[in-house]
């Protein structure tokens, strides 16, 4: 799954492809690259993000979802469900939601949905996030979501990052194969996060695609189902040294 920030404010690439047709070409670039999906999305959802105006994510997405539907299969990362119904019109076939709420609109539309959790809101959720046991509870949340759905094809997102301390994050991934067991197809989204450049010591963004790609490789070869990942080509070519197949 490669990411599609149509924003000017997203942690990695916000305002890069804020442009319709530089997005769309971003998009295309990514297709060709082994992306299998692009999720586009219209709102950051990094920690202390504000939300944003549904009309103003309307805007920002569903020209680039209506581009880019005929080529590739789109999600949408919203938690609006005005913004997904829309996005579903125009071509999208999966909601990609970390509000884990947004079951109904999927359902209704007949596409697939990804289930995250978040503990929390953007706005707060990384003020002193504390868990019992974290892989125990995330997995609860997921699979009481996941079965309460009414959706056909639901996929399940420990939400790496949402609402997690660093070693929330490594606890997670280090027992990623009991979200795996649960039989829900797992996505696992680790793309240049804040945590990685506090394990190796990269303060950019760009400098984390080493531990990105490393951490997404790790997912697949426990059974992760899909990486949502910034860095497609690289990840790729990783990920196909593990399953030649892929």
């Amino acid at each position: 799954m490669g990411v599609l920030n149509v924003t000017p404010d997203s942690f990695s690439d916000g305002g890069r492809w804020l442009d319709t047709g530089a997005a769309v070409a971003h998009g295309r670039a990514m297709v060709d690259e082994g992306a299998d999906v692009v999720d586009v999305g219209g709102e950051s959802t990094r920690p202390g993000a504000a939300a944003v105006p549904a009309d103003e994510e309307l805007r920002r997405v569903l020209p680039v979802v209506e581009a880019l539907a005929p080529h590739v299969r789109v999600s949408i990362d919203t938690r609006k469900a005005a913004v997904a119904t829309a996005a579903l019109a125009a071509g999208a076939t999966l909601v990609n939601d970390v509000s884990a709420t947004l079951a109904p609109v999927a359902a209704a539309g007949g596409a697939g949905w990804v289930a995250m959790h978040m503990k929390g809101e953007p706005r707060t959720m990384q003020q002193s996030p504390t868990y019992d046991d974290v892989v125990a509870e995330v997995k609860a949340f997921l699979v009481e979501r996941a079965a309460a759905s009414g959706v056909d094809e639901v996929w399940i997102d420990p939400g790496i990052g949402f609402g997690k301390t660093l070693e929330h994050n490594l606890l997670l991934l280090r027992h990623l194969a009991d979200l795996v067991a649960t039989g829900y197809p797992v996505v696992i989204g680790t793309s240049r996060k804040s945590f990685l450049g506090r394990l190796t010591g990269g303060a950019g963004v760009d400098d984390r695609v080493e531990a990105s790609v490393a951490t997404a490789a790790w997912a697949v070869s426990q059974g992760a189902a899909m990486v949502r990942v910034h860095d497609v080509r690289e990840t790729v070519a990783a990920v196909r040294r593990l399953t030649p197949a892929v």
